[in-house]
């Protein structure tokens, strides 16, 4: 009894604030807001929890005891390490063989909470949505690679398009997903995908629309891809060529991606259960990242109940990792140790048989609006902390090819509210793919933050329909969180002549300065996902990089 009472001691708080809310916070469902809930059932049942509480709080506040002083000699993270079936599974043979190589990303906000705090969110079921985002993740990253030729007046060639493969499951258990007789899912089994060419004709521009894909064209076969397809069978699934940056709008994560970041997987056990899913593919996972119980210096705004919320899954091993937490944090944000993991992976060896890393950022900032000062510092400190981490880390004797930053950073760059952040000196040392100037996005550019209300609304409930819900601009407007207007001042939004774009809080970004000086470096895809529709309030994000080395200088 007494080590439940010390294992249930970092969330002792939350954990009698799920079993008193678990009633009056139900989730809505699709045609309406809330349930109606019977009178009896929450007087009753409110009675019978307080008298579990007024029980087991002796015991738990005796755990509670023990507990705190021991976090002071935890490590900030777990480090899941699963062995590869072959050498290339962890490797990238690009630069070793023609010195040139992708790297894909992608980053999520999943809300693990536990469920009392989710619903909050209009999100439950914490347990069943970490087993189902696993499986959907892992259904996406190892799908084929496919190359699709596009004959058409304004463009050709091969465009490399991991998104391009069908969605025919990714959405089909939505709304049941809760229905399923276990937590535990089977681990999908993991092969090399492949890479598969389809010829496809059009007479349109590459950005031009076009009817969505039968889920019966182009299915994946068990001898392969059937490659009868009919003309302009990719439009919704195909890249768009707009401002130098090709982007999509996908229902499914990319195909092949090599690192993976997560926030707010706050639950320990959904945590569990998200590696389990996705070890097969990412061999080297970090989680429960973040500190506990009361920090220097050791006031009563330092004591964590959560940690970070962060979660890194990656296909390439880690060489070294430092995670360091916000002091600066107030109200709710303050239970939890959010704050920024730095990590250096090994990709593998370039011709020369030096050795090829890479380096990997990601972090969640203070959420409450209308405090841009307290934000503003936390980006000081990612700027600092990076800085710090590369220069401590750094051998001469590598070569680093892409240093990213991704994470949930709560501000947009289209909000009158988020102005101070939006001029940040971070935005002149990372890039933005996604970004036209400080405060104006690229007119393509669409939100990433759903409206809560509405999450199971017909037009979302599912990765097919929101996916075509974000290619409408009038159908963007009454799903995804409009921007926020500064205090005292009426939005005009959008200017005239100019298009209507949603919050956009999840990012990637990557830096060139800090790479080896013979590398170059080109955005090939940024996409973003629709396939956890329903399981979160946030859309994903995905980006994938060239990195080219210079033969010239890399002769030198």
């Amino acid at each position: 009894m007494l080590w439940v009472g010390l294992s249930s001691c970092p969330v002792f708080g939350f954990l009698i604030a799920s079993l008193l809310c678990v009633s009056p916070l139900p989730l809505s469902k699709p045609g309406g807001w809330r349930r109606n809930l019977h009178p009896l059932k929450v007087f009753f049942g409110s009675i019978l929890f307080f008298i579990l509480f007024l029980a087991t709080a002796p015991l738990a506040f005796l755990g509670f005891l023990l507990w705190a002083p021991l976090q002071a000699c935890r490590r900030p993270f777990y480090y899941h390490w699963e062995a590869p079936s072959s050498p290339e599974q962890e490797s990238h043979r690009g630069f070793e063989l023609e010195g040139k190589a992708s790297f894909g990303f992608a980053t999520a906000n999943l809300c693990l909470l536990p469920d009392s705090l989710a619903r909050f969110n209009n999100l439950g079921h914490t347990q069943h949505r970490a087993t189902a985002i696993g499986q959907r993740v892992m259904q996406g990253v190892c799908q084929p690679n496919i190359q699709i030729f596009v004959d058409s007046p304004s463009s050709s060639g091969a465009l490399s398009l991991s998104t391009a493969t069908t969605p025919t499951a990714a959405g089909r258990h939505t709304q049941n997903f809760v229905n399923q007789g276990s937590d535990e899912g089977a681990d999908p089994s993991v092969s090399n995908p492949g890479s598969h060419v389809i010829s496809v004709a059009c007479d349109d521009a590459v950005d031009s629309p076009s009817p969505l894909l039968n889920s019966n064209q182009n299915s994946n076969q068990e001898d392969g891809v059937n490659h009868q397809t009919a003309p302009g069978a990719f439009p919704s699934q195909g890249l768009h060529q707009q401002d130098h940056v090709p982007w999509a709008v996908s229902s499914m994560f990319p195909a092949n991606v090599d690192i993976l970041c997560l926030e707010e997987v706050f639950d320990k056990r959904a945590a569990k259960k998200l590696t389990k899913a996705l070890r097969p593919r990412f061999g080297h996972i970090l989680y429960d990242i973040g500190v506990y119980a009361c920090q220097p210096p050791c006031r009563c705004s330092s004591f964590k109940f959560f940690n970070s919320g962060l979660f890194l899954a990656s296909r390439f091993p880690v060489l070294e990792a430092q995670y360091h937490w916000f002091p600066n944090s107030g109200g709710e944000d303050a239970l939890a140790a959010k704050g920024l993991l730095s990590a250096k992976v090994l990709i593998g060896q370039n011709k020369k048989q030096r050795r090829v890393v890479g380096y990997f950022n990601c972090t969640h900032l203070h959420a409450p609006e209308g405090q841009g000062e307290i934000r503003c510092e936390q980006l000081n400190m990612v700027t600092k902390w990076i800085g710090d981490f590369q220069a401590a880390n750094r051998d001469p004797d590598e070569e680093v090819v892409f240093d990213v930053l991704c994470g949930d950073l709560n501000f947009d760059n289209c909000s009158p509210d988020d102005a101070l952040e939006q001029n940040h000196c971070l935005f002149e040392e990372y890039k933005d793919p996604c970004r036209a100037g400080p405060g104006k996005e690229k007119p393509w550019v669409i939100g990433t933050l759903l409206e809560q209300p509405t999450l199971y609304d017909d037009d979302v409930n599912t990765p097919e329909n929101l996916q075509r819900t974000l290619e409408s601009e009038e159908l963007r407007k009454q799903y995804i969180s409009p921007p926020v207007p500064a205090e005292g001042c009426p939005l005009v939004y959008p200017s005239v002549g100019q298009p209507w774009v949603g919050r956009r809080i999840d990012y990637i970004l990557y830096r060139e300065n800090s790479i080896s000086k013979h590398c170059q470096t080109e955005i090939e895809e940024l996409t973003f996902i629709t396939q956890l529709a329903g399981l979160t309030d946030h859309i994903p994000v995905g980006l994938r990089l060239n990195v080219i080395m210079d033969p010239v200088h890399d002769d030198v």
